[in-house]
């Protein structure tokens, strides 16, 4: 069995001795992706908008594994959803992929009208680039990079105080622990850091240290 189907396998008998865990869920789906096993790839996105319904960057993925299955209908019956979710909650940037997924598929991007309340950042102007951020304008900037190197500037830049304590203080932990993740191993510093990437909101391709 190859590596990648090992993977597989641990998150399936995760996600089977756990139902409800939407982490062990999503992750499972991009392995499926990864393995170009697409219909399992949309059952386990499925899952993860079960459990997490507003979960955005899910809807993206879900409607690219549509497509990559050659399911052109039900990719453009869920960017249409996760377009709406999205826009709701301010999530521009899988809003925006969405829309220009449903542009290339020759389907109508919705007009939605502007929340009521816009989250424009506080008096400093900084606006949080997390998908799923709840701040809104009470985002407040971080004082100086989380971490070392260029992923710590880019933290600095784009993502608010509240995502980052969410991250290293909830989130995190639930990735170690629910991942069983060996930080000292390679693989599992590997692991780690993409699912902090993830969480951010960040491209798939780690940023140069």
């Amino acid at each position: 069995m190859s590596n990648l189907q090992d993977r597989i396998a641990q998150f399936r008998t995760m996600v089977t001795a756990e139902p409800d865990d939407d982490l062990g869920h999503y992750r499972l789906a991009q392995l499926y992706v990864e393995a170009a096993d697409y219909p399992e790839a949309v059952k386990s996105f499925n899952e993860v908008l079960r459990i997490t319904p507003h979960f955005s960057k899910a809807y993206q993925l879900l409607g690219d594994a549509h497509e990559k299955n050659l399911d052109n209908a039900g990719a453009i019956e869920v960017y249409t959803r996760g377009h709406a979710v999205a826009h709701e909650r301010g999530d521009n940037m899988p809003r925006d992929a969405m829309a220009k997924a449903l542009h290339k598929l020759g389907a109508p991007v919705p007009v939605l009208a502007e929340p009521e309340t816009q989250d424009d950042g506080p008096e400093t102007g900084f606006k949080c680039l997390r998908p799923m951020c709840l701040f809104g304008k009470k985002a407040r900037p971080l004082g100086m990079p989380p971490l070392d190197g260029a992923m710590g500037q880019q933290i600095l830049d784009t993502i608010c105080a509240g995502c980052w304590d969410a991250w290293k203080k909830d989130f995190s932990v639930k990735v170690i622990n629910e991942l069983r993740l060996d930080l000292s191993a390679e693989s599992g510093a590997a692991e780690y850091d993409k699912q902090m990437r993830d969480f951010f909101g960040f491209d798939e391709t780690p940023v140069a240290s």
